[in-house]
């Protein structure tokens, strides 16, 4: 049975198509935030002052490049394991940073820190996925395209 569900949808799940809508997807928030910040300075300056970090200038910067940067490598197919592994590590980090639901008082505002933390482990989750993927199914060497093969 298992076999014959995998037959029907392997010819939509292995299509380029489908593959760029799942990363674009994952990468979205990130795309997003990076471009909002980048249009915002001032608000990405204030948005890292609120989570301590100092001095913001180089902070807003830094999460700037970091998350347009990422999100092209992974788009792009270059590098897109390192891509995906940075912004599974920058997300751990600030999910650690902002949803500290554990440190508040027990109510509708820490259960929805809580459901959001782990939403964000997810989204990590999701993105280590992606780098396991593109390591696994690429030799070395072979170019870093979005349609790369499916099968062995």
């Amino acid at each position: 049975m298992e076999a014959r569900l995998a037959g029907l949808a392997r010819p939509l799940l292995a299509s380029g198509a489908v593959r760029v809508l799942g990363l674009a997807a994952l990468c979205a928030a990130y795309l997003q935030g990076g471009l909002n910040k980048l249009v915002d300075l001032p608000g990405a300056m204030a948005e890292m002052a609120h989570f301590g970090l100092a001095p913001a200038a180089p902070f807003a910067a830094a999460v700037i490049v970091l998350e347009l940067g990422a999100s092209a490598l992974i788009l792009s197919g270059v590098l897109r394991w390192l891509g995906a592994l940075a912004l599974c590590g920058f997300t751990l980090l600030a999910t650690l940073l902002a949803l500290r639901f554990w440190e508040m008082p027990d109510g509708p505002a820490r259960v929805m820190a809580a459901n959001a933390f782990f939403e964000h482990l997810g989204l990590a989750g999701g993105f280590l996925l992606v780098a396991c993927w593109d390591l696994r199914e690429r030799a070395p060497g072979e170019p870093r395209l979005i349609a790369h093969r499916t099968a062995r």
